[in-house]
């Protein structure tokens, strides 16, 4: 790795809050007939980082909601914390 890839490197640790670009929703099956789990793939920006939330069903409802009435979303990568615009 040469000076610049390393410096860039650094600079993308740095960023704490990134603008969420993309989610993907999920639901995996447990055992048959339990509850399955819900999970929110949050892709920051356009895939410079991800991270994936693990709401219950109540609250996936209610974050799809909010993601869908937003002009636009951040999420803090420190405090993990999810803001809409």
């Amino acid at each position: 790795m040469d000076e610049r890839d390393v410096q860039e490197e650094r600079t993308e640790q740095l960023i704490q809050v990134r603008r969420v670009t993309d989610v993907h929703a999920a639901w995996t099956e447990g055992e048959r007939g339990a509850p399955g789990a819900f999970t929110l793939q949050l892709i920051l920006d356009h895939g410079a980082d991800e991270y994936i939330l693990r709401p219950t069903a109540e609250d996936a409802d209610v974050l799809l909601a909010l993601w869908r009435r937003s002009d636009s979303a951040m999420f803090d990568l420190v405090r993990k914390v999810l803001m809409f615009s």
